[in-house]
């Protein structure tokens, strides 16, 4: 019962990041219009704002002009959802849980809005970067721990900073991005979501290259990379660094 709550609370969830990552980048508000029509601008009712089952029996068209709506909004509703119950049954009901859903709410826009329009914007991050602190103090109450979490976002912003300095590789919302999961993460944890940045960003961005899709100077948006390895680092992350050390190492 708890589980189907939580999906449920995660699809409208999900739907209000549809529009933080459609109205963030425009300068719009967030409350201001009432959600509505991109094609035609009519005021979109409340029964078809229904998560998911609006779109299906929309099928897939606004009401009044019939113009196609994109797939991913019902998309990322889902997702939101899927997230929001895996963190359940990883984490129950802690301050784990809790933590990480809103950090995944960050990410989520976060990705999205650099896969538009390939920048990270302040607006974003620094308000997660506030959280992020919030939660350092409240597991140094709570747990005793605190060092880990300012270890992990030292150690992600300064690997970016050096790669932007040296190369000019990468953005500093990158950098602001990679800080911000460390403080969430932790230091051990940090490492980790590093490495898969690298290796998704670069094993995609090879693959395009390639094919054809992308030349070598043309920009990559690797948020979204470092978004989805915060997630699967918050997720599995303990499992992924003990299976390496128990059958990599032989720790």
């Amino acid at each position: 019962m708890i589980l189907a709550f939580i999906f449920i609370f995660g699809l409208v969830i999900g739907s209000f990041l549809n529009v933080c990552i459609y109205r963030l980048p425009r300068g719009e508000n967030l409350a201001y219009p009432s959600s509505h029509c991109t094609h035609c601008n009519s005021e979109i009712k409340r029964y078809d704002l229904i998560p998911v089952l609006s779109y299906i029996f929309l099928k897939g068209r606004c009401r009044s002009c019939k113009a196609s709506i994109s797939i991913r909004y019902p998309l990322l509703e889902l997702i939101t959802g899927v997230l929001f119950g895996a963190l359940y049954i990883k984490y129950n009901l802690s301050a784990d849980f809790y933590k990480f859903t809103l950090l995944f709410c960050f990410l989520i826009v976060i990705a999205m809005i650099d896969y538009d329009t390939t920048d990270i914007y302040a607006i974003t991050t620094y308000p997660a970067i506030a959280l992020g602190v919030v939660f350092v103090i409240i597991s140094y109450f709570t747990k005793g721990e605190f060092l880990t979490y300012i270890y992990g976002g030292a150690l992600s912003a300064g690997v970016i900073a050096i790669i932007i300095l040296t190369t000019q590789g990468m953005g500093w919302g990158d950098c602001e991005l990679c800080g911000m999961l460390g403080l969430f993460l932790g230091f051990r944890a940090s490492i980790l979501m590093l490495f898969l940045s690298f290796v998704m960003g670069g094993t995609v961005g090879i693959i395009l290259m390639i094919t054809g899709k992308k030349k070598k100077k043309d920009y990559i948006p690797l948020g979204p990379f470092i978004a989805l390895a915060g997630i699967i680092t918050a997720l599995w992350g303990n499992e992924i660094i003990l299976w390496y050390m128990q059958r990599i190492l032989g720790i």
